[in-house]
């Protein structure tokens, strides 16, 4: 929206409006910007990680594909990000896992 475009709108706004309602409509309609801009940008940084998911795992596939032998650089690192994860996500879980037992065994022991 240009200048001039700005100062019209802001204009009528203040006939319609008046000069004490005025403040809030222009505070609620940049409440509702805000919101959609960050619904926006949270869809978009999912669809990208889906899209990363995605290429993982067709990297995956061509990886099983050729044995897991004489892989290209782009598809060792896709694997070596892979089983990072695996592992990261088996490590959490154990320690989840191991501290609901202690929470058991020192609950059992009162």
């Amino acid at each position: 929206m240009g200048m001039w475009e700005l100062v019209i709108v802001l204009i009528v706004g203040l006939v319609v409006l008046g000069p004490e309602r005025l403040p809030v409509a222009i505070r609620t309609v940049s409440r509702w910007i805000k919101t959609i801009k960050s619904l926006a940008n949270s869809v978009k940084a999912e669809v990208n990680e889906e899209l990363r998911v995605h290429e993982l795992h067709q990297n995956l596939k061509k990886a099983e594909q050729q044995s897991m032998q004489d892989l290209s650089p782009a598809l060792k690192d896709s694997v070596d990000e892979l089983q990072k994860a695996a592992d990261s996500v088996t490590h959490s879980y154990k320690k989840t896992s191991s501290e609901q037992t202690d929470k058991v065994n020192i609950d059992e022991q009162k």
